[in-house]
């Protein structure tokens, strides 16, 4: 069943599955992580990387290695190449959340100000 056709879009000319949906889904959430790491920098104007990074890092990297592990593919080099980056996303967002914890005012995702800097606070921010 999902790796038959989705009839609804067999009008593209492209083969399209249940599965490479999950794919393409995957791929997108993978790469998209670096458009939320490049807003957060340019926000912050120093490089920065917000813990939605590595949930999406996650995310995406489980379900390009479902796509390679389950769909018709079955691709051990698609396997493979996701499978380390999960495991080091895990562990990033683990480290991320020993070193800032779950407490908002601690796990600023990145956002805090550098030495010297303010403080963002609704008052900072009508200012901007």
């Amino acid at each position: 069943m999902m790796n038959e056709e989705i009839l609804w879009l067999s009008g593209t000319g492209i083969h399209i599955t249940p599965w490479k949906l999950i794919g393409y889904t995957g791929a997108l959430m993978f790469g998209g992580r670096w458009l939320v790491q490049f807003i957060a920098s340019k926000r912050k104007g120093r490089p920065v990387i917000p813990r939605l990074f590595w949930y999406m890092s996650i995310v995406g990297s489980i379900m390009t290695l479902s796509y390679f592990l389950f769909s018709a593919k079955q691709d051990s080099v698609g396997v493979l190449q996701n499978l380390f980056p999960t495991f080091t996303a895990f562990y990033s967002l683990w480290l991320d959340i020993q070193h800032r914890g779950w407490d908002k005012t601690r796990a600023d995702h990145g956002m805090s100000p550098t030495v010297g800097e303010e403080p963002e606070t609704p008052a900072t921010l009508e200012r901007r």
